[in-house]
């Protein structure tokens, strides 16, 4: 007993360095201001820098540590440059969220090949990359480390209009199954966090129709949707010592919704 460890060290992240991709939304931005603040360095990313910055100057004035880099969640060569980066200036990788996502609902005789192809290639070729240039250094580091998939509940349930997203992260939580095996061997653990409907630009129709909004909470025993600041939580749960003998696992911050 006397080895317990104090929950100041299970959850300390402070020498750690994370790369936080889709900081540009809501999740990947709650994820890199929720990491600096417990005292990471963080990368920002996103394709659009003129969203990075004023979240990185936000965290910068807050007395933390973070820069960004754009980049196009699809490239294979911005993903090489992003993770280049992120050694330049922090000297490695411990900690990689993979945040970026996409989704426009259609009907699957409706919908356009490119759309589907393009939800397709945001949500998982992007984190397959993403993934392939960080895991090159976090194995060669030799030191462990964090990854942690941002799925969705759509991924272990179905819904109208959602043949391309339901299953583009039903993909995402099987890359985390195959990578928390592979990598086990190197301490790299790989865990999801798949969250129900957050609210975020995206979202935002969903709170402010009354008519959807009470009909959803029908399934959310909790009785709210989410906000940005319930998935930090998870996220530093993840991202630390706290969840060492955790690898492959889906974790759902649903309020409840896939309970029953």
């Amino acid at each position: 007993m006397e080895n317990i460890p104090s929950s100041q060290e299970l959850f300390d992240v402070s020498s750690k360095v994370a790369i936080v991709t889709g900081a540009t939304g809501a999740f990947g931005a709650a994820a890199a201001m929720g990491l600096a603040k417990a005292g990471a360095k963080v990368m920002c990313t996103g394709r659009k820098a003129e969203t990075l910055e004023p979240l990185v100057e936000m965290i910068t004035e807050a007395g933390f540590t973070a820069v960004y880099e754009p980049g196009d969640p699809t490239s294979h060569e911005d993903n090489k440059r992003i993770v280049a980066k992120t050694v330049e200036a922090f000297g490695g990788v411990d900690i990689v969220v993979t945040a970026a996502g996409y989704n426009k609902p259609g009907s699957i005789v409706d919908q356009p090949v490119e759309e589907w192809e393009t939800i397709m290639d945001v949500n998982v070729k992007g984190t397959w990359l993403m993934l392939k240039e960080a895991g090159k250094v976090m194995i060669e580091q030799g030191r462990g480390g964090k990854v942690i998939i941002v799925s969705s509940t759509r991924g272990k349930l179905g819904m109208v209009n959602y043949t391309a997203y339901s299953p583009s992260k039903a993909a995402t939580d099987l890359i985390t199954k195959s990578l928390g095996c592979e990598w086990g061997p190197h301490r790299i653990n790989v865990n999801a966090i798949a969250p129900t409907v957050f609210r975020s630009a995206l979202t935002q129709w969903m709170f402010d129709d009354d008519a959807f909004y009470k009909n959803f909470l029908r399934r959310i025993p909790i009785g709210r949707l989410g906000e940005p600041e319930d998935f930090i939580g998870s996220i530093l749960f993840l991202s630390s010592k706290a969840s060492d003998f955790m690898t492959g696992a889906i974790l759902y911050v649903d309020g409840g919704y896939t309970a029953g």
